[in-house]
């Protein structure tokens, strides 16, 4: 099985680089169209940063065309593969974080993130654990109950395996005393996909940053349980997974990798760009409306972080079973 999907997510790669024609060997420093990759389907966490950020850029550099697309599968690793093929290509970004990191050693991806070049992390997310409105599940301590009747019949919609939303769902379980292998986690490819399962009442809990569930929960429609963040947040009716009992804190990360190879010239292009773009009034408002946290950090400090952060998460999803 794991075979069939690694076979198949190498055809779509292939596929994806076809389409792409091959723009290897151009310069960010020469001021070109800058392609944003977002690798997910719509409505999740990258495409909405890569989103934010296209219009950040825009407003600081109003001559530059950007085009943000959308690589769908894998957690991230079939755009990866894809951007591996951009060698050199200095006017091409990819949105990534935790879930790639994760997603990497879950799906044994033959393409890491050794074959890129380190821009910058962006910003942090605290997850949120949500239930349809109309759920019986009213408190962390339903779910922490229900979980240790039946593991099986509570269904996590959450997006890629190994990823946070799957880490925070196996964290929780540990916490309640419930062998995170027993988790009944149905990952999906995108944000939209997930709430779109907890609209139509076809799964039991929802995990994903805050970002992309707040405004639903604000609305009604969806109904709070916890939020993975030490401190209640501002602007959100909703306790902490820790106040539920469980003892549990996790932030999500965010930033951006450029293909490999690149110039010297090329490289300090991106990261002066991105800089620019981190410090602009559109991306700064946007943090704020979104809930997220500013967590930038450019350039080598930031290859840093991604070195010190595959070695954790490796760690972490080998303890919680989710890889051989």
């Amino acid at each position: 099985m794991r075979i069939t999907k690694m076979a198949a997510a190498a055809a779509a790669a292939a596929l994806a680089l076809t389409a792409c024609g091959g723009t290897a060997g151009t310069g960010a420093s020469g001021g070109g169209s800058l392609r944003i990759m977002a690798p997910a389907a719509p409505g999740g966490g990258w495409d909405q940063t890569s989103r934010t950020a296209e219009q950040a850029i825009k407003s600081v550099a109003p001559d530059r065309k950007v085009e943000v697309f959308n690589v769908n599968g894998a957690g991230g690793t079939i755009g990866l593969a894809q951007l591996a093929g951009e060698k050199g290509n200095g006017n091409m970004l990819m949105t990534m974080g935790l879930v790639m990191v994760g997603a990497i050693e879950q799906n044994k991806s033959k393409v890491t993130l050794a074959e890129t070049t380190p821009i910058a992390k962006l910003t942090e997310e605290y997850e949120i654990v949500v239930v349809p409105a109309e759920s019986p599940l009213k408190t962390m301590a339903d779910l922490a109950a229900a979980w240790k009747a039946d593991p099986a019949k509570v269904s996590v919609a959450g997006g890629s395996a190994g990823g946070t939303d799957h880490i925070a769902a196996g964290l929780m379980a540990k916490a309640a005393g419930v062998d995170p292998k027993q988790v009944n986690y149905i990952a999906h490819s995108g944000g939209g996909e997930a709430l779109n399962a907890l609209l139509g009442n076809k799964v039991s809990i929802g995990i994903s940053g805050v970002g992309e569930f707040a405004e639903h929960v604000k609305s009604g429609k969806l109904r709070a349980l916890g939020v993975t963040s030490p401190e209640r947040l501002p602007n959100l009716d909703a306790p902490t997974v820790k106040e539920g009992g469980l003892d549990v804190v996790l932030a999500n990360w965010r930033g951006m990798v450029a293909p490999g190879g690149l110039s010297d010239a090329d490289k300090k292009a991106l990261i002066d760009l991105v800089t620019k773009m981190h410090d602009s009034k559109a991306w700064k408002d946007a943090v704020a409306k979104n809930g997220w946290i500013d967590a930038f950090q450019a350039g080598e400090p930031f290859a840093q972080f991604l070195t010190a952060e595959q070695t954790r998460i490796k760690g972490v999803i080998a303890e919680m079973g989710l890889v051989s």
